[in-house]
């Protein structure tokens, strides 16, 4: 570090972001990102919108909130679009906690809740898991905190029930809850719902995984408007235009709702990643290897159907998601 770095970051250990190897020649795990390419159609809208590079991108990204509102039954002033989920994350820490209100999260989740703590000099508690890996739900309730909850968590895979979601958030009245849903379309109960009975309820989402555009960074939260507009405070006095055009014209072909009303493709990659994860892991556990037995969203007959129409799509190249094995068994 050079002598004019702040002392204030002096104990900061900074994320370490899952390596990017040149070479083409591994089939790369250690970011779960989708090894299926963003749709033609997305593609071609981001191409169109790269013409329009010489202008600034809407800052209030209108015509993707709407669409978004429109997919998940939402007012668009009850969405926020921000450059990954990442940054909404950090938006939640800076909006919500402070000294009065530490933050709390499991001891072993998402790596970044603690770095983002430590960035914004955020107290912060870790809460260890069960003995199974699970979230003990009474461990959080009345706990007076910013709680920050991956659903399904990560790395363990494991999902809580949407009812002991809405205990979590019932029992901190005076506290936000984030309920961070990166891989929740591979299994478990979105809380979306729940954003209109509950007042301090934060539910993010990511472009990242299941609509395979981790480069393109494009995340979105969806909270009551006072919460959007507490969140569009910190954004607007950080970085207004956070979400380039390119992104913006393919998260609006991308944007898509949660399983069972999904295009035929969408569907495909995503029980293809479940059911290719799902034969990788019996190979690790007939080699003497302990797994997590982790959700996995779909039934039998949905994922053998679906799975057909993925060999069809993609020529039989499913052995590729064993990318999500550390997350699906």
């Amino acid at each position: 570090m050079s002598r004019f770095f702040s002392s204030k970051y002096a104990g900061l250990i900074p994320y370490v972001p899952g390596e990017q190897p040149r070479s083409q020649e591994f089939i790369k795990l250690n970011t779960n990102e989708s090894p299926f390419p963003p749709s033609s159609r997305a593609l071609r809208a981001a191409a169109e919108a790269a013409r329009r590079l010489n202008l600034y991108s809407d800052p209030e990204c209108r015509a993707l909130n709407a669409k978004l509102a429109e997919v998940y039954h939402l007012a668009p002033e009850e969405v926020l679009c921000t450059n990954g989920s990442d940054e909404i994350l950090n938006f939640a820490f800076m909006a919500f906690c402070d000294a009065g209100h530490p933050a709390a999260f499991p001891n072993v989740t998402y790596g970044f809740y603690k770095v983002l703590a430590a960035l914004n000099g955020v107290p912060c508690e870790e809460i260890p898991l069960r003995e199974d890996f699970s979230v003990n739900v009474s461990d959080y309730v009345g706990l007076n905190k910013t709680i920050f909850i991956a659903n399904p968590n990560a790395p363990t895979g494991l999902a809580l029930p949407l009812a002991d979601v809405e205990r979590l958030v019932r029992g901190n009245p005076g506290s936000v809850v984030v309920v961070d849903e990166a891989y929740v379309d591979f299994g478990g109960e979105s809380a979306l719902p729940l954003i209109h009975k509950y007042d301090n309820l934060l539910v993010t989402m990511t472009f990242s995984k299941s609509r395979s555009m981790a480069g393109a960074r494009l995340g979105f939260g969806a909270a009551c408007k006072e919460l959007i507009a507490d969140l569009n405070a910190i954004k607007y006095a950080t970085n207004p235009y956070n979400v380039n055009g390119m992104t913006m014209a393919a998260g609006i072909i991308s944007a898509m709702p949660g399983i069972g009303e999904l295009s035929p493709l969408y569907l495909a990659c995503v029980t293809a990643a479940i059911a290719g994860g799902s034969t990788v892991c019996s190979h690790f556990n007939d080699s003497g290897f302990w797994l997590v037995k982790s959700l996995v969203g779909m039934d039998e007959k949905t994922t053998l159907k679906t799975w057909t129409i993925m060999e069809t799509l993609v020529g039989g190249v499913g052995f590729l998601v064993a990318l999500v094995i550390s997350f699906f068994a």
